[in-house]
């Protein structure tokens, strides 16, 4: 009986799939309106003109489609000419998935989540997590490339046929207007700017098929025309987002120069992009929104304009300061990045390898074959110059790189200390990360997620919050203001010094001193100044396999790596001090989070007095802790910003005496 049942079920399904797609198996009729977005002056629509004047509509239509399967106009992903490579090759398991589910409309809009069923007639609205991100990537139809490269792999037309059939069913279900939040997910400008770029790719992949009809080329054609006008006329108003939809715009006006409107959308995209990088791009490379994942993704945007210019023979529509800002944008990612390629974590970003990032680099050498140091990164090191100096600043966004090499036996710290950010970043100012032989010690926490249902998932707030991160809070607070005024920054042979301070909290501020002495150890010296009262303290947190050992009596932490490469963390200030452990996460990847070691040292602020801490963090070798110890000299008043103490490592002495005072 169970049997029978299922059997129905499966019947009914099928007759429900096929009378959906019956629906648009009745073409709707070409007319000469279809046509109102073409340009049919263009070289090469000669005869769909004279068919289009002489009425013959179906007739211009199916030369038009003849056109475009013959036409030759590069696409930076996806040409028809590209079919040949993938015919019988066999897909990865991943895609076929993907394409296979995509049939049944078991839809996976992003990575970090399974796949959702989202109807035989599909809901386009529908929301299987409270996560807004997975609603505006379903928007991209992402899905849709994993179908290409079946139909291209295996030549079987239900791809094709079920290809047509989303798209057909998205423009149907998907206009404007169509329910009242559209303009946070299918209208939102950012996602409309994905798609075009996206349905660009699709439209080569699916041609040559038998599906793809001149009425279904039209119908495409004109949506995608509406699509651009929209994204032109709605333009976000700041940040990456507008980069990404003028980059967008100027594929769609190169990918379609058929269309009427095309030239004002390369025009429009390449405005916006030259007016942009001098707003969004600090003098010294970095992009403002101060996150080290996006700063990349800005490089290729802007990097990706040029070749596109360079297609159209537009190039000379982006003036020389432009080229020189990618370049500055490039190398400042070579002074925040760790010798293995990787970088610190800062505001969303996430862990990339180094495969990636020698793509990167080998795509900016390109561009830039002159510059050796961008050379030297492109080839691992194996060809190329040498970055012709050790620790480095870039002081307009505020990251400070201490570095005692640039193999994989060096000492790295990248500390953030920037001014007010946007969008991506965190209220961190302060933190750092710390790789020492291959290692990465200290990983930034990461972000887990972009968009949450405060009420069923806070992870998005704490992995934005002031604790989350290696810097100083009052009373487990989130920092205020993130406003940071640099006061010193000096190298030398035997120290590397950094000084600044950052007004975090209402009548408290925050001055951080790193001390990086003989290019091997550091001190950092942190001054809580202000009227303001409460607890304050300094958060570390640790990797997730430190399997760290806690002396609270000595106030000091090691790590206990079997291979020997450990970090003694120790708070030398003889003032009453609480350490405590604290939860911590960390999340390389979108919706992934790993618990990990961390600890915070508070101290009791009850009036107006300055409170300070002085860590050391001591990479060392082996198992045996070493012994440090801390003697105040003469004049020693941290609270006044004098520092003469004597720290002995191991019985050998070295004196520190600093003025902090800006």
């Amino acid at each position: 009986m169970a049997n029978l049942i299922h059997l129905k079920r499966i019947v009914l399904l099928s007759i429900l799939i096929l009378c959906t797609h019956r629906i648009y198996a009745q073409e709707a009729v070409i007319t000469q309106r279809s046509f109102e977005h073409i340009n049919l002056s263009f070289p090469g629509l000669e005869k769909t003109n004279q068919l289009f004047l002489a009425g013959k509509y179906d007739d211009a239509a199916a030369e038009l489609l003849k056109y475009y399967r013959n036409r030759n106009i590069r696409h930076p992903d996806f040409n028809i000419g590209d079919r040949a490579k993938y015919a019988g090759k066999k897909l990865s398991k991943d895609i076929l998935e993907m394409a296979d589910n995509a049939l049944l409309h078991k839809l996976k809009p992003h990575k970090a989540y399974p796949y959702f069923d989202y109807g035989t007639a599909i809901n386009w609205q529908y929301a299987p997590v409270p996560d807004a991100l997975i609603r505006t990537f379903l928007h991209r139809t992402n899905w849709w490339q994993q179908m290409g490269l079946a139909y291209w792999s295996t030549g079987d037309e239900k791809y094709a046929k079920e290809w047509v059939f989303q798209v057909r069913d998205w423009i149907k279900s998907n206009q404007p207007g169509a329910y009242p939040d559209d303009k946070e997910f299918a209208w939102k400008a950012f996602v409309v700017s994905f798609r075009l770029n996206n349905w660009s790719g699709y439209f080569n992949m699916f041609l040559q098929s038998p599906n793809f009809t001149p009425t279904f080329l039209m119908e495409f054609l004109n949506s995608y025309q509406q699509q651009a006008t929209y994204v032109k006329a709605n333009y976000t108003d700041i940040g990456n987002h507008l980069l990404f939809e003028a980059l967008h715009m100027m594929y769609a006006g190169a990918t379609f120069p058929e269309l009427k409107a095309s030239g004002e959308w390369r025009k429009s995209g390449i405005e916006v992009l030259n007016k942009e990088i001098t707003k969004q791009v600090y003098p010294d490379g970095m992009q403002y929104e101060l996150s080290t994942s996006y700063h990349i993704g800005t490089i290729n945007i802007f990097r990706n304009a040029l070749e596109i210019a360079q297609l159209a023979n537009l190039e000379s529509e982006f003036p020389a300061s432009y080229r020189e800002l990618i370049g500055k944008m490039v190398l400042a990612v070579t002074n925040f990045s760790f010798p293995d390629y990787t970088f610190p974590l800062y505001g969303n970003s996430f862990l990339t390898n180094k495969n990636t990032m020698l793509k990167n680099y080998s795509n900016w050498s390109k561009t830039f074959p002159q510059n050796k140091v961008i050379e030297y990164f492109a080839n691992d090191a194996k060809k190329g110059t040498i970055p012709p100096y050790l620790s480095k600043s870039l002081p307009d966004a505020g990251f400070y790189t201490f570095r005692n090499g640039w193999d994989q036996n060096a000492t790295v710290m990248v500390l953030k200390a920037s001014p007010p950010a946007f969008f991506h970043a965190h209220p961190d100012n302060g933190t750092f990360e710390l790789w020492v032989k291959g290692r990465n010690f200290s990983p930034d926490a990461g972000s887990y997620v972009y968009n949450d249902d405060a009420k069923t998932n806070n992870k998005k707030d704490w992995y934005r919050s002031t604790k989350a991160h290696q810097t100083l809070t009052m009373d487990n607070k989130n920092m205020l203001i993130t406003k940071a005024v640099p006061e010193k920054w000096e190298t030398g042979k035997d120290l590397d010094l950094l000084s600044y301070s950052n007004p975090s909290y209402e009548n408290l501020r925050h001055q951080r001193s790193v001390l990086f002495i003989d290019k091997s150890y550091f001190v950092i010296i942190d001054r809580a100044i202000g009227t303001a009262t409460g607890n304050p303290a300094i958060h570390y947190a640790l990797k997730e396999d430190s399997k760290p050992v806690f002396d609270y009596k000595q106030n000091r932490i090691n790590t206990r790596y079997p291979d020997g490469n450990n970090l003694l963390i120790q708070l030398l200030d003889q003032d009453p001090v609480l350490l405590k452990e604290e939860q911590s996460f960390v999340s390389y990847q979108y919706q992934q989070e790993i618990a990990r070691p961390a600890f915070v040292f508070e101290k009791s602020k009850p009036d107006g007095n300055t409170q300070s801490f002085i860590s050391i963090l001591y990479p060392y070798h082996g198992n045996a802790r070493p012994d440090i110890r801390m003697k105040e000299n003469s004049g020693h008043d941290p609270a006044h910003g004098k520092i003469n103490m004597t720290i002995t490592i191991d019985g050998k002495t070295k004196l520190i005496q600093q003025d902090l005072n800006p």
